[in-house]
């Protein structure tokens, strides 16, 4: 089962030196770019309120709601989705709500980003299959984590979702005729995700082109029915993100955000994942306690110091 997975991470970080991290009043966005959790922001200018000002404590814009998606091409969460479910903790914790979204729906096409070439298609029932038991996976980490690391500091909530929800009440034309007038061609298809598979011997689909289409839908649909205004994913994810803040500003006037998170790699440098055949499993029943341990310990020097900065939990005085 899952839900003991992050007495597994004290296992393998707190050897390493591991400590709570105190960030003093520099702020939580700014505290975890220094420490290497968060990547990127976008945008960065241009807005009428800067992203920052969102989670200042002191304005009438806290809490926030923010989200990051999880498509079930597997049963089980992996080690490469690790610092986009810490980023939600830190966030969580600060006192803000997130949302764990479950690409349900999303998953039947495959996301293209970081990819070579197409996913190997999932029959129905096996993306259902799939997407339940990462519900409760991710509600078990997230349940785990209170028990372990709550602080007597007012949480924000922690909410799982799957886009199935609202794509199964959709119809194509209908959904065309209302979203695609919005999305420029020539935008897509400038996607850095876009353009190498473009290059590439195999292609690509145009399952797999409509893609950043649905994933834009998605936050404007989080957007209206949450308030939700930041997207949390891994940097292949930024080329998804810009097309729902152009979707959303089109739609609205409003401005929304985006914040990306390192992908963790492999000591090749690959990123890890069950289609790359190197997933390290959040999952005893997949991968042991002392399998996750000896992946960590395997990690070059400047890995294990990097784990060190960006996996420390303590998020006081944000």
């Amino acid at each position: 089962m899952a839900a003991p997975i992050f007495r597994s991470f004290s296992w393998v970080f707190l050897p390493l030196g591991l400590r709570k991290a105190h960030s003093g009043p520099q702020g939580l966005l700014a505290a975890q770019k220094a420490r290497g959790l968060f990547k990127d922001f976008f945008p960065e200018t241009g807005t009428k309120i800067e992203l920052p000002e969102l989670f200042d404590r002191g304005t009438a814009s806290f809490p926030q709601t923010i989200y990051c998606g999880f498509d079930p091409t597997a049963d089980s969460l992996h080690v490469g989705h690790l610092l986009a479910l810490l980023g939600l903790f830190h966030l969580q914790r600060a006192g803000h709500n997130v949302i764990a979204l479950v690409g349900g729906a999303t998953a039947r096409l495959g996301d293209p980003s970081g990819r070579t070439k197409e996913r190997e298609a999932l029959e129905t029932e096996r993306v259902r299959a799939n997407a339940r038991a990462l519900r409760l996976g991710l509600e078990a980490l997230a349940a785990n984590h209170q028990q372990l690391f709550t602080d007597g500091r007012s949480w924000g909530s922690f909410t799982v979702l799957d886009n199935s929800a609202w794509y199964q009440k959709q119809h194509l034309v209908d959904f065309l005729a209302a979203v695609g007038g919005h999305f420029r061609m020539g935008t897509l298809l400038s996607r850095q995700s876009v353009q190498l598979r473009l290059k590439s011997a195999e292609g690509m689909s145009l399952a797999e082109f409509f893609y950043q289409v649905l994933q834009a839908y998605d936050f404007y649909y989080l957007f209206q029915r949450y308030g939700c205004r930041v997207q949390l994913g891994g940097s292949d994810q930024l080329g998804n993100i810009m097309s729902g803040y152009e979707f959303i500003n089109k739609l609205t006037g409003e401005d929304v955000f985006g914040i990306t998170v390192p992908l963790i790699t492999s000591t090749t440098g690959a990123k890890l994942g069950k289609s790359a055949g190197n997933a390290v499993w959040l999952n005893r029943d997949k991968t042991s306690p002392f399998e996750l341990y000896q992946f960590f310990v395997r990690q070059p020097d400047d890995s294990v110091e990097r784990a060190e900065t960006c996996t420390a939990h303590d998020c006081t005085n944000y």
